[in-house]
């Protein structure tokens, strides 16, 4: 079993950034590739961008050039560093562990809560 926990959401004026962070229970992180995804109100949840194992990232094409996804395994953590963020962002950004690399939600066994974020225009 793995828990996740994310956290550094909040409110953000539109070109601002946002570092999220998601902290794993697991002494077996560093073998789980780790997404993140979103899912604003209304809308179905939305892959954001995976990083597996390796370090071998994939981004969905709004993230892009804005958003970047790290791991530090000797912390069992993953991050997500927003900038230049706009009113399209925000979201409840959720991450995820699964075994495989996959955009798809359903390819990830465990999930954290949530974190809030909101990005004023």
């Amino acid at each position: 079993q793995v828990q996740l926990v994310e956290s550094g959401g909040g409110l953000v004026q539109a070109g601002g950034s946002l570092r999220l962070s998601c902290a794993a229970s697991a002494r077996t992180f560093s073998t789980y590739a780790m997404g993140w995804f979103r899912q604003a109100p209304g809308r179905e949840r939305e892959f954001v961008v995976v990083i597996s194992r390796s370090g071998t990232t994939y981004y969905a094409d709004s993230a892009k050039g804005r958003f970047t996804i790290s791991r530090d395994n000797a912390k069992n953590t993953v991050y997500l560093q927003m900038n230049s963020l706009n009113p399209d962002d925000a979201a409840v950004y959720y991450c995820a562990a699964g075994e495989i690399i996959s955009a798809g939600a359903n390819e990830y066994d465990y999930w954290g809560q949530g974190t809030h974020v909101t990005v004023s225009s």
